[in-house]
């Protein structure tokens, strides 16, 4: 069994429109060649005819049971009416968990307006994960993503289930260390290359991994994502094939991990008969 905690919908090449049904039917075809049974849609920090609202993916995907959904919450523009109806939404058990982007935005994960997010989701009893590390965008500033900050909010909510998207890459020593002492943070390892693996890329990246795991212990912390479509899920699946780590580990890996942390229902789609396979299917 095989869940992704890390995928977009969002339409990375804009040079054209993408409807949000044909993104979506895009994941859903993607995650039948590779027999992927569940994916957790990540909606982005802002909203424009490129990157579709929490509201839009979530009213998209409510009867989908391979499907679930982590609404983007906007540092620098969230309104008390969005964390209603985010609040609705969680009440109604549409979201899975919350997202937040420093780094793309100029703000600390410790800064105070963000204090009533975290309450929001203790409340719930959701993860909230945090882009960390490098950007996408060479617009980003880094300061804000390093994994180091996570700290801060991981002893002030202890209750805050946490989670540092990216492994923090490329400073996965200070994720690791963070990993390790707070019981309550999590890590996953999606997104760290555009597109495929190269050689000696993925042999690199391989070490990290392994060394994180040596560190921090059981890897009862980590999740499988890939941050798809940025990077493909083919290449992810061949990434995990090379970890040096016995088959139970790599089935906690795989989705046990997220299966417990995000509260998924695996018995909802244990048959991928009952999934969509292909953007006809979804659109009808």
């Amino acid at each position: 069994m095989i869940i992704d905690v890390h995928t977009h919908i969002n339409n990375y090449h804009e040079d054209k429109i993408l409807p949000l049904q044909e993104g979506l039917g895009r994941l859903l075809n993607a995650m039948a060649e590779n027999s992927v049974d569940y994916s957790l849609i990540l909606t982005s920090y802002k909203v424009n005819e490129h990157r579709p609202s929490v509201k839009a993916v979530t009213e998209a995907t409510r009867d989908m049971n391979n499907i679930g959904v982590v609404a983007g919450i906007s540092y620098l523009h969230y309104k008390e009416r969005d964390l209603r109806e985010i609040s609705d939404f969680l009440k109604d058990g549409l979201i899975k968990g919350l997202k937040l982007y420093p780094g793309y935005e100029p703000f600390y994960p410790h800064d105070k307006r963000m204090q009533v997010v975290y309450e929001l989701a203790t409340e719930f009893d959701v993860p909230v994960m945090f882009h960390s590390g490098d950007t996408y965008s060479p617009k980003g500033k880094i300061r804000f993503s390093h994994p180091l900050h996570i700290d801060d909010v991981a002893v002030d909510f202890p209750d805050l289930k946490i989670v540092i998207c990216h492994v923090g890459n490329p400073w996965i020593r200070d994720c690791m260390e963070v990993v390790y002492k707070n019981k309550n943070v999590f890590a996953d390892f999606s997104g760290l290359v555009l597109g495929d693996f190269s050689d000696k890329f993925e042999k690199y990246m391989k070490g990290q991994l392994e060394e994180m795991i040596l560190y921090a212990g059981e890897p009862e912390y980590l999740l499988y994502g890939t941050d798809w479509p940025i990077s493909t899920m083919k290449s992810y699946l061949n990434f995990m094939k090379q970890l040096d780590l016995p088959d139970d580990k790599k089935e906690m890996i795989y989705w046990k991990n997220a299966a417990k942390l995000f509260k998924i229902d695996t018995s909802k789609f244990s048959s991928k008969t009952d999934q969509p396979k292909t953007s006809e299917a979804i659109v009808k």
